[in-house]
């Protein structure tokens, strides 16, 4: 379902990672690990063509792939139901119902989303998963802003997800409990930096 062959991605021109490779089946979930400032997020924005990658292979169904990152992409005029529908008709797909009531939403479904607690929004964030009718699900540090409880939510949003023939591919520092995950540590694939004093290189800037 999602297919990763000899990757290498850059951030700001500085070549981060290399010969990243690794497969997802359907109802498996891979969990990035590796230390801050690795490459995490910017291998997960260069699988969901959010930024070219310098080389390598990504396979997988056209429109397959869902992104959820740190921001929440909602829009804060709209009520909870209203930010759903329109991401569903977006996505081309039909029915709200579903997220609402996995991410506890039902309650605040025609409050303004302006007006919601931050974790409240992160829960609207990722009740769009739901909407999108995608199989391949990319998540960067998708707890962010849940309490317990809504970690747990998300948690059995994701194993539900799993079950139904889908994949995930995250970078977390947070445990999800899924029996399904297996994990990348990423350490092994940092491209070698130039050396210091080389080519206007300055660790300052990393």
């Amino acid at each position: 379902m999602l297919r990763v062959r000899d990757l290498a991605c850059a951030r700001g021109g500085l070549p981060l990672l290399e010969g990243v490779s690794f497969s997802l089946v359907p109802g498996q979930a891979l969990v990035l690990r590796g230390p801050n400032g690795c490459g995490k997020t910017t291998l997960l924005r260069s699988i969901a063509g959010l930024q070219p990658m310098l080389a390598g292979q990504i396979e997988t169904a056209p429109e397959a792939i869902a992104y959820a990152a740190h921001a929440d992409g909602i829009k804060a005029t709209l009520s909870v139901a209203e930010n759903l529908q329109f991401w569903a008709a977006i996505f081309g797909t039909s029915g709200i119902d579903a997220a609402l009531d996995q991410m506890n939403l039902r309650r605040l479904r025609d409050r303004a989303a302006q007006h919601l607690s931050a974790g409240q929004k992160r829960r609207l964030a990722l009740a769009r998963l739901l909407v999108t009718g995608r199989p391949v699900w990319v998540l960067d540090e998708p707890t962010v802003s849940l309490d317990a409880a809504s970690v747990a939510l998300f948690a059995a949003v994701v194993r539900g997800h799993l079950a139904d023939g889908g994949v995930a591919l995250m970078a977390t520092h947070i445990d999800l409990h899924l029996p399904e995950a297996e994990t990348l540590d990423l350490t092994p694939f940092r491209a070698r930096l130039p050396e210091r004093g080389t080519g206007g290189f300055d660790e300052a800037f990393l």
